[in-house]
């Protein structure tokens, strides 16, 4: 089981970057997949998600209606499209994955509830 994290880069303030999470060794559409991401000093943080099956996707407030979330089945990727960025989007950016049950309907917000990471990415956004 193995999740590739990739498309970060140096990117203007305003301007798009779409990351791309690969997985192998497993079907990405019977788990849940988040995207997550750390700053600099900071503690890892949540940006969104996309559930199983439904595919029903959640964000931060910070990335509200600038990020995307999505999902290919056939390639087997999830995506996040980010756009209108900020410096302050400026981190590792992550993806993680889990397929078990969870009881609380929060669960993807905490980074403790994921068994499988992907390596992380970088994206900087500056000018």
């Amino acid at each position: 089981v193995q999740l590739q994290a990739s498309g970060g880069g140096l990117v203007q303030p305003g301007g798009s970057q779409r990351l791309s999470c690969a997985a192998s060794g497993f079907t990405l559409d019977y788990y849940g997949i988040g995207w997550f991401r750390q700053a600099p000093g900071k503690e890892r943080e949540w940006v969104s998600h996309i559930s199983s099956r439904e595919g029903r996707t959640y964000y931060a407030d910070s990335v509200k209606g600038r990020f995307t979330i999505s999902r290919d089945k056939a390639k087997n990727t999830v995506f996040l499209q980010m756009n209108s960025l900020k410096p302050e989007d400026t981190a590792v950016y992550y993806c993680a994955a889990d397929g078990k049950y969870h009881a609380s309907s929060l669960w993807y917000k905490d980074k403790s509830e994921f068994d499988y990471w992907g390596q992380g990415t970088q994206v900087t956004v500056s000018s």
